[in-house]
């Protein structure tokens, strides 16, 4: 038998049809996109803003990890308090799968937070103490999208409005969100809607106060946790879990960074620096559903 010869690609296929060839799409990006105005990735995301925020006020390389890390907390601040609104609105209208939803995401976006602390967390006082005297009195409690974390998370303080009354959007908005029920608070109103026996003292509340833990609320959750594994409010007590374990841990990476770049000194701002966050760290988020565990 004959071996067959063998094929020839360049004679045998038919020739491209040059008139389709040229109406094929380029396999590479639309380089006039933007030739004559800012490109539609800047419209939308306004990066050439973000990448000139930063003002560095000494001669130390290491001042723009510091301040671009800082900047970035600040993003993730606003991107967690949106979650929890959702949150919070949905559990208003009894809608627990958008709440859930959210909170998840909130879930992922406080890990991304917490991450933030890699580049600080190695410092040393020296290299701290090279670019320190940059922040002036600025410190991270003047913060106002993470006191709206905080108050979000049931933390009031009609106190914690003060350094902000230069700024009139920000206190307004701050004021706002004190007055304001907490995630918690609409967790808390849920679970009543529900039939669980929440104390109409803690429903009615001021809510510009902080919240204190009750054992009667206590009580509740050691019974939905104790309940079918499945239910929903057990998948709500373990995210609300997930969410004050994560915001447990950045304050524990906060306090365990200052520690190793300036011990025990006075922190800027007045504060009280490692005591003060100290106490911040030994603060339970949500505090019933960790102690009901043990009634479990």
């Amino acid at each position: 038998m004959s071996k067959p010869s063998p094929t020839h690609p360049a004679h045998d296929a038919p020739a491209p049809d040059a008139a389709a060839a040229e109406a094929e799409p380029p396999f590479g990006p639309d380089l006039t996109i933007g030739a004559s105005t800012t490109t539609p990735y800047e419209d939308y995301v306004h990066a050439g803003v973000l990448t000139h925020l930063q003002h560095l006020q000494s001669d130390d390389p290491g001042e723009m990890v510091f301040l671009v890390t800082t900047q970035v907390m600040e993003l993730w601040f606003t991107v967690i308090v949106h979650e929890w609104h959702t949150a919070a609105e949905a559990l208003r209208r009894d809608d627990l799968p958008v709440a859930m939803d959210a909170l998840r995401r909130s879930t992922w976006e406080l890990e991304a937070l917490n991450a933030a602390w890699k580049p600080l967390a190695r410092l040393t006082p020296a290299q701290f103490n090279a670019y320190r005297a940059a922040l002036g009195e600025g410190s991270g409690f003047q913060s106002a999208m993470y006191r709206r974390l905080e108050f979000l998370l049931g933390e009031k303080s009609a106190a914690m409005l003060v350094p902000h009354r230069g700024s009139p959007e920000d206190h307004a908005a701050l004021e706002k969100a004190l007055h304001e029920p907490s995630l918690y608070d609409e967790v808390l109103r849920l679970l009543a809607r529900r039939g669980h026996r929440v104390p109409e003292a803690v429903l009615r509340r001021d809510v510009a106060e902080r919240y204190e833990p009750d054992e009667a609320v206590e009580g509740v959750w050691a019974r939905i946790l104790d309940g079918p594994q499945d239910g929903e409010l057990v998948r709500l007590a373990e995210l609300l879990t997930d969410v004050a374990e994560l915001v447990w841990r950045w304050r524990n990476d906060h306090l365990v960074a200052t520690r190793r770049a300036m011990g025990a000194k006075m922190g800027t701002g007045g504060s009280a620096g490692v005591a003060w966050l100290e106490k911040r760290a030994r603060k339970n988020v949500f505090p019933e559903l960790w102690t009901a565990r043990s009634h479990v």
